[in-house]
């Protein structure tokens, strides 16, 4: 690995200096058809299997990332150069929206993608997963993930080819994508860690506070749960993973698909003690990787429902590695995860403000 790192040490002479220096691509240059034959080749069935004889969705997980980082290279691949400079990380993912309850283990999956936007140093890519029945593929997900550019030792930006839309359907595709980038620097801006709540959001927390105040008395202390309901606090469970090298990338760190892949399997389990029966995956939202994650650390996953309608439980997971020199905690990653329950679940309820 130390021999690996000397060599992408030299290939900083091929990085760009300017993105104008970059050829144009367009969207058709980085599409991308893999075929996962679950169907055919009966042999690979055992890892993507679980204990209900389906498809284990952390494995989708980990394929969607590993895919988005390939669809990257080929957007950037340039004719002259043997080895690519750039380092393309995984900086977070927008949303996974899926259509299908259950994805079986014995039919063949086909990931489709491209680049569907690009910035300066940044890249959105949009992917399918279908799953072959009767002769077609239908639809099973929709993905969006947001890569990032980095020079040869992951270390700085570095300049991406820009992308050309070349019809009036790739131009509403790309301006989606910007629209993407605005939206999310609009949620980053409104995050309670920099501004306050609106008006609106004072009086749901306010109404929720009120519920829980216990009417014999007149203190703001003696707080009651309503029926049917749990504290939020009550709902956490927590995992711990010892990072290994077999999970590491070229870049000696954590793979994020294997980190995706452990935060959902503890969302999963959160949910499903929370409602009692099989919870099924619905969504993936703002998944963020805010630091990498380094071999040998110890990661710690604290997984919570934080709100609950009707059949949905929706579920943070919250990552962070410790340092047993230092005794510091540092955050790396935040998912949330939206699963429906086969019944009705209890209101979760929050018991302090944050």
């Amino acid at each position: 690995h130390v021999q690996a790192m000397q060599e992408r040490k030299a290939l900083h002479t091929l990085l760009a200096k300017r993105q104008e220096d970059l050829p144009a691509r367009r969207m058709k240059d980085s599409y991308l058809e893999v075929i996962l034959p679950l169907g055919s080749q009966p042999e690979i069935r055992e890892k993507y299997l679980n204990v209900h004889n389906s498809v284990r969705f952390g494995r989708i997980l980990e394929d969607l990332d590993s895919l988005g980082v390939l669809i990257c290279y080929t957007h950037t691949k340039q004719e002259m150069q043997p080895k690519s400079p750039l380092s393309i990380v995984t900086a977070l993912v927008d949303k996974i929206n899926l259509c299908k309850k259950i994805i079986y283990p014995d039919c063949d999956i086909k990931f489709t993608g491209n680049v569907s936007w690009v910035g300066k140093t940044s890249m959105e890519v949009t992917m399918h997963m279908l799953q072959l029945h009767d002769g077609d593929y239908s639809p099973v997900l929709d993905a969006t993930f947001v890569m990032v550019a980095r020079d040869p030792e992951n270390k700085r930006p570095a300049f991406v080819n820009p992308l050309v839309p070349e019809s009036p359907e790739e131009e509403k595709i790309f301006k989606q994508g910007e629209l993407n980038k605005l939206r999310r620097i609009d949620f980053n801006t409104a995050s309670l860690l920099k501004m306050a709540p609106t008006a609106e959001e004072r009086n749901i927390v306010h109404d929720i506070f009120l519920n829980t105040l216990d009417t014999k008395t007149v203190s703001f202390r003696s707080r009651k749960l309503p029926p049917n309901s749990v504290w939020m606090e009550d709902t956490k469970l927590k995992g711990l993973q010892i990072c290994h090298p077999q999970e590491r990338n070229i870049f000696n760190r954590i793979f994020g698909g294997f980190l995706m892949r452990k935060a959902f399997e503890l969302g999963w389990a959160t949910a499903c003690s929370y409602g009692g029966s099989r919870p099924f995956i619905v969504s993936v939202d703002d998944i963020m990787f805010q630091k990498p994650v380094e071999i040998g650390s110890l990661l710690l996953l604290s997984a919570q429902v934080c709100y609950t309608e009707k059949n949905y439980i929706q579920i943070r997971v919250h990552t962070e590695v410790y340092d047993a020199n230092t005794r510091e905690h540092h955050t790396t990653n935040i998912f949330h995860f939206t699963f429906i329950s086969e019944n009705e679940v209890p209101r979760v309820v929050p018991n302090t403000y944050g």
